[in-house]
């Protein structure tokens, strides 16, 4: 009798050989059972393990693989057992491996076992070749094999099924036994799941592995340092460092000469490390980002219990749900569903959606999008061992990301540059000229060069001073500090965003949100709390108070309706519990939570009493799910809709009345049951309408009702108003939207009552704006108008009522044809059009798909409106900030620039040195963007019109503000320069430290002026900031430790307080001159465009 074929098996054996028999003896025993061909082969693999040293305790431990179909034939069988007959293996144990009959099979193809055992006698020759090089023991008497399990699933060989899914291979998922022989093999009860026990999902996560793949090495800290000594500005200055610090240690001996080179040094090591460190710090933000963005929560059944759990800890074995926009977690088989919908074009690059069912084709890949219809999958491979795990496991998320306003900040920069450049070049020139002309003197007023006289090393000294001096002046110029803090500044905005709710997953979205003009917005769950209960019900003409009062007839059509025309669930945790869990969207959790508390609905046995034929899943387009269902009990066949229900309504011709009768509906029926729809509509009550109908007896046979749901005759059941109450706070949050001049657009699917009550109560509308007026509409209505007049109307219009996904792509496209700066949020897959369309997308991330998640540039994490008003603020917030460093930076800039050039030109020294410079502008700027980084959005940011995009970064406010203290700066400066020693008597050295000190306390004081760019009162609010107090204090103490303590690292020379406080007095009048120029008009002509820029 022919072996049986046993089940997927492991697919490897483990052997533990011990010293009991001769070789000879084997082979006799070996023929038996074998042929000849098997007989040497096997045998010649013994004789090679008499040559073999065994450990102490006389085992020799073996473990070979072989390929995975080999243990599907019955043949492996026989070979393992003719093994086991001669090597004496534990008949129990074997079968308990193999799960076959102890009988022994023969085969007609004898090259099935030839392969067999030369296959496993070169498994052997490998394994055992790796101990050659031990020396070889005497030969021993004794053999025994034994053979073990060593996996906790003995039953399912994982590479072969996952290979299954892959291909895609129905016929090998048959001879496994199918969907149900998989689920057997996994443990997994099709309906209730795993177990799920921490232990049992352990015990499938070390033998299948986690849902997660490796995702390339993240970036050191080393790399940013080295892409820092990349800036060609830091190379030329280090280069000058070191040419100092050779020439100064050679003239002035090592203990003196190193002070010039090495000052030099330690700046340029103290901008590269600020430079790293704020790049290490958002890589690794971006990497937090990319956690939580890739941490999506999945519907799992286990233990009988639907439950929501994270992506990374779904386990093989596990039953997944899937809904419309949800993205398929895992690689796994179709357990049930209906009309489900499958994109896989981000697997095989095509658009059109694939049909998943059991029949013909039941496999499902990770990260693939459901597109429609809803099921259950079962999970047969997870992270690495899909598809999907080993194609991102190579992909690393763009950290380099550049957003608009650093792209015109680039420009800026490179248009400084420019200038700087010219700047430097005409410096030099100066100062060679200068130098070879004789009239540049040393400290002992002797000219420098003398012509052939001078020294070689002298001479290179000196040029190497003059080259530093004119590429310091070109670093000066350029800031390019101003880059790396407005990464700071975006940086930090979207870590505290992420802490008021706002996950930001494109850092342009950041600013534009600040120029945004207009918002539209979802209602349900953004506008209202999403917790959702059933208020009213209408039994025919009559409302229904008690439950008790509806006909069984009735009763027993509307359980039906719900029970089995949904994609919810209910959950009882013990038959003696009363308590009731509820899955699903919050529309079918409140209405199940109605039908079992309040009807008492058993949603199992309706479930066993019927059976479904066909679905029609519902979509925000049709507004509306439909079923038909076979009952067991006679037979019939029953059509149930479910929807909006003015659209159900539509479809019905009957009713019934509150007796249970059935009557028909003439046209003064419907308007009365269309003004109960509009009574619960203008309670702010979502309506939604149940209706049936029986297909008749004869329509059996041809498939009526099977798979076209009939749409038309149908019988009302009743009607139920739900109601979700507006959020707290949604007011106040759309009057501050409103007082920005940024416009609150609803878009919903509800009918125009519900809508306009809702929107009236968000302050959306005023109560005065009633339905003739234009500011309420149709999604049907705005549809069929022509594009002239949706361009005309598109301003006026605040609601729009019964919304397809296409109605808020096509407002979209118009309200940015008319030059508005749009925000949509979305929550469904179907929005995921408008979310790109818009320039900034906001997805909900409670109930918000995956596929509108990945459409959109914020995630609002609570789905509150609130938060979408916070967004606003910090968008401002960020232009607000870049715009005030921007005109500190400049300011700075300007000024040094001025100096320089001016003293140089003059045939006097340059004020600055290298060290003075470097300090200045690439240390103390860095400083200063941590000021504006790190403050909070304030009321003010609200009072004012949104930015236009077109507008250009420095505004003629700006400059006015730029151009008055960088003028101060220059006259303190080179008053100082020209005439520094007479007012204060005091020598160079000292004149040079005034210089220096008076400069940084002008940057100090202006920090404060430059917290308001408009505003006169700049002190507003400053006490509140403690980090800015932080911040100015840490910069005033390293001056001081410069000036006071540095004495020959940084040349400076210490000052007495008669001298500090003239510093302090001259660095203080800033404000003052702040206040005045503040005064001065401005034009509303960019002042740029003066110069035809």
């Amino acid at each position: 009798m022919k072996a049986s074929r046993p089940q997927l098996k492991l697919d490897s054996l483990r052997f533990s050989i011990k010293k009991n028999t001769h070789v000879d003896t084997q082979k006799s025993k070996l023929s038996t059972f074998a042929s000849p061909s098997a007989v040497g082969a096997i045998g010649g693999c013994l004789e090679i393990l008499e040559n073999e040293s065994f450990d102490t305790s006389g085992n020799f431990w073996l473990q070979f693989s072989f390929p995975s179909f080999f243990f599907l034939s019955s043949w492996y069988v026989t070979l393992l057992k003719s093994l086991s007959s001669i090597l004496h293996v534990n008949s129990s144990c074997r079968e308990s491996i193999l799960d076959v009959p102890a009988t022994r099979g023969r085969h007609n193809k004898r090259w099935h076992l030839a392969f067999a055992t030369i296959y496993c006698s070169r498994a052997l020759h490998s394994l055992l070749n790796k101990k050659s090089s031990k020396p070889p023991v005497s030969t021993h008497s004794f053999v025994v094999l034994s053979v073990e399990p060593h996996l906790a699933f003995p039953n399912i060989d994982h590479t072969s099924l996952t290979a299954v899914v892959k291909e895609k291979n129905l016929d090998q998922l048959r001879e496994l036994g199918g969907v149900e022989g998989v689920a057997d093999a996994l443990k997994t009860d099709t309906k209730n799941g795993i177990h799920g026990a921490v232990e049992d999902v352990a015990e499938r996560q070390e033998t299948f592995g986690s849902n997660t793949y490796p995702r390339p090495p993240t970036k050191s800290f080393f790399y940013f340092v080295l892409e820092a000594f990349k800036d060609l500005t830091i190379l030329i200055l280090l280069a000058c460092a070191t040419l100092s610090l050779g020439f100064g240690i050679k003239e002035h001996g090592p203990k003196e000469g190193w002070y010039d080179g090495g000052s030099i040094f330690v700046a340029v090591f103290l901008v590269i490390s600020v430079s790293a460190v704020s790049n290490f710090r958002q890589n690794r933000q971006f990497e937090k980002l990319s956690k939580v963005s890739n941490n999506i929560e999945v519907e799992v059944v286990r233990g009988g219990h639907r439950q929501k759990i994270s992506i990374f800890d779904i386990v093989v074995g596990d039953v997944a749900c899937l809904q419309i926009g949800d993205q398929v977690p895992a690689d796994g088989l179709f357990l049930a569903g209906h009309s489900l919908q499958v994109d896989e074009s981000s697997m095989t690059g095509k658009s059109d959606y694939v049909e998943v069912n059991s029949s013909h084709n039941p496999f499902l890949f990770s990260g693939t999008k459901v597109a429609d219809g809803y099921a259950q999958m079962l999970v047969t491979s997870v992270g690495m061992n899909t598809t999907w795990g080993e194609m991102m496991s190579t992909i690393s998320r763009d950290t380099n990301e550049q957003t608009p306003l650093q792209a015109r900040l680039n420009k800026l920069t490179s248009s400084i540059g420019k200038v700087g450049m010219a700047v430097a070049f005409l410096v030099l020139v100066v100062s060679l000229a200068r130098y070879f002309t004789g009239i540049t003197e040393d400290e002992n007023g002797n000219r420098e060069f003398i012509g052939s006289n001078i020294k070689a090393v002298d001479m290179v000294n000196s040029m190497v001073t003059i080259i530093a001096a004119a590429f310091t002046i070109l670093a000066v110029a350029i800031p390019k500090g101003l880059l790396l803090a407005v990464t700071l500044i975006l940086t930090y905005s979207m870590k505290r965003m992420m802490a008021d709710q706002a996950m930001v997953r494109k850092l342009s979205a950041c600013e534009t949100m600040g120029s945004a003009t207009t918002i539209c917005t979802d209602k349900t769950g953004t506008l209202t709390l999403n917790q959702m209960k059933v208020t009213k019900y209408w039994l025919g003409k009559e409302p229904v108070e008690d439950s008790s009062s509806i006909a069984t007839n009735v009763l027993k059509l509307i359980q039906q309706g719900v029970a089995l025309n949904t994609t919810g669930s209910v959950y009882k945790a013990s038959s003696g519990s009363s308590k009731f869990e509820f899955s699903g969207s919050p529309t079918e959790k409140a209405i199940l939570s109605w039908a079992v508390l309040e009807l008492d609905m058993d949603m199992e046995i309706l479930k066993q009493n019927c059976t479904i034929l066909h679905v029609e899943a519902f979509n925000s387009e049709k507004k509306r799910s439909g079923v038909s269902i076979r009952s067991k009990a006679d037979n019939t066949i029953h059509v149930h809709w479910k929807g909006a229900a003015e659209m159900i309504l539509a479809m019905c011709s009957r009713y019934y009345d509150a007796s249970g009768s059935m009557k028909d509906m003439d046209d003064g029926e419907r308007m009365i049951f269309e003004q109960i729809i509009q009574g619960m509509a203008a309670s702010s009550l979502r309506c939604i309408a149940f209706a049936h109908t029986q297909i008749p007896g004869e329509q059996h046979e041809i498939g009526v009702g099977l798979q076209n749901l009939k749409e038309h005759s149908l019988t009302l059941i009743g009607l139920v108003g739900i109601k979700d109450p507006c959020r707290p706070g949604v007011r106040k949050a759309v009057e501050d939207c409103q007082c920005a001049g940024v416009n609150v657009k609803m878009i919903t699917g509800d009918n125009v009552f519900t809508a306009r009550a809702m929107a009236t109560e968000c302050g959306i509308l005023r109560p005065d704006q009633d339905m003739t007026s234009e500011a309420v509409v149709e999604g049907e209505v705005f549809r069929n108008y022509t594009p002239e007049e949706r361009l005309e109307k598109v301003d006026k219009i605040h609601v729009m009522a019964r919304s397809s996904p296409f109605d808020k792509l096509l407002m979209v496209r118009c309200l940015k044809q008319k030059g508005h700066v749009v925000a949509v949020t979305g929550d469904g897959s179907n929005d995921a059009p408008a979310l790109k369309e818009a320039h900034i997308g906001l997805s909900m991330g409670i109930h918000g798909t995956e596929v509108a998640k990945e459409s959109s540039d914020i995630i609002i994490l609570d789905d509150n409106f609130t938060s979408v008003a916070t967004v606003l603020r910090w968008g401002r917030s960020v232009y607000d900030s870049i715009q005030k460093l921007v005109q500190l930076q400049l300011t700075m800039n300007v000024a040094a620039l001025v100096i320089n050039v001016v003293a140089a030109v003059s045939a006097r020294e340059v004020p600055f040195t290298v060290l003075k410079l470097l300090w200045v502008n690439l240390i103390l700027d860095k400083l200063c963007a941590l000021t504006f980084a790190t403050g909070q959005p304030t009321k003010d940011l609200m009072e004012e019109p949104p930015v236009r995009r077109t507008q250009s970064l420095i505004t003629n406010i700006m400059w006015r503000n730029i151009l008055g203290q960088a003028l101060y700066q220059i006259a303190v400066v080179l008053t100082l320069q020209f005439s520094g020693e007479s007012i204060f008597d005091v020598n160079e050295k000292v004149k040079d430290t005034l210089i220096l000190n008076t400069s940084v306390l002008c940057q100090v004081f202006n920090q404060v002026n430059a917290r308001k760019l408009e505003k006169k009162n700049v002190f507003e609010g400053m006490h509140k900031n403690k980090l800015f107090w932080g911040i100015i204090g840490i910069t005033i103490i390293l001056e001081v430790v410069v000036v006071e303590f540095l004495k020959k690292f940084a040349d400076t020379e210490r000052l007495s307080w008669k001298q500090w406080g003239a510093c302090i007095g001259m660095a203080a009048l800033s404000w003052p001159i702040g206040w005045v120029v503040k005064c001065l008009p401005v034009s509303d002509k960019p002042f740029l465009s003066y110069l035809n820029w």
